[in-house]
């Protein structure tokens, strides 16, 4: 566990491929409560450690991910990302080079709660959710285009369903058409920062997350 920022109201956390973020089915011991006996261990604290979690990245995605340590900085968290009041930056390889060096995508997603899947289209449909983002590509390989993504909407898997919907499927995420995994499981998806107001100190914070130490991706990003 790699944490990246920490003051008296917020901890940050720069998430593996490996790790959750809350508990769920698999019964592996997610990041919050990691974070819990970190803080307990580092400042020897007894009984209980707060830690609220403020938003979610799917498991597969690497990246910045904020934890609450107060009740008065979750609440207040939980509002800024449901009003949009963190502007989050991603990172993602893709093999296909994309029809424009920087466009917005704007698709309609339905999610698919059996598949754990969203399928986006070009026109508005029943039980569809408007999705919208912005890419530009800011480097390359011989084989592989890294593109930047501002998120305009937060929807279910919307990152990987547009770019594959765009024709461009995130390396290793197979459940979006790549043809085969990456050997740490994970896909090419990083949560690169995220800027906000600090809700408690109300400073200009930003949050950047070291991308994940592989070959590809240090090589890719070796000039930025």
């Amino acid at each position: 566990m790699e944490v990246i920022y920490e003051d008296n109201h917020i901890i940050a956390v720069n998430k593996t491929c490996r790790e959750i973020v809350q508990g769920d089915k698999t019964g592996d011991t997610p990041l919050s409560e990691l974070l819990k006996t970190w803080l307990k261990e580092k400042y020897n604290k007894p009984g209980n450690v707060f830690v609220g979690v403020t938003h979610r990245l799917d498991r597969p995605v690497s990246g910045v991910v904020i934890f609450a340590k107060t009740s008065k900085a979750l609440s207040r968290l939980n509002e800024m990302f449901r009003s949009g009041g963190v502007k989050k930056t991603y990172w993602a390889i893709v093999k296909n080079r994309p029809p424009k060096e920087e466009d917005e995508l704007v698709n309609w997603l339905v999610r698919n709660e059996k598949q754990n899947k969203s399928y986006a289209y070009d026109t508005e449909r029943p039980n569809a959710k408007k999705a919208v983002l912005h890419y530009r590509v800011i480097a390359h390989s011989d084989k592989y285009y890294l593109l930047e993504i501002d998120l305009k909407t937060g929807r279910h898997h919307q990152i990987r369903c547009q770019l594959a919907k765009m024709g461009c499927p995130i390396k290793g995420d197979l459940k979006y058409g790549f043809d085969r995994s990456n050997p740490d499981g994970g896909i090419s998806l990083h949560a690169h920062s995220a800027s906000f107001i600090h809700p408690v100190s109300k400073e200009a914070i930003q949050i950047i997350a070291p991308v994940p130490n592989d070959n590809l991706w240090k090589a890719i990003t070796a000039g930025l």
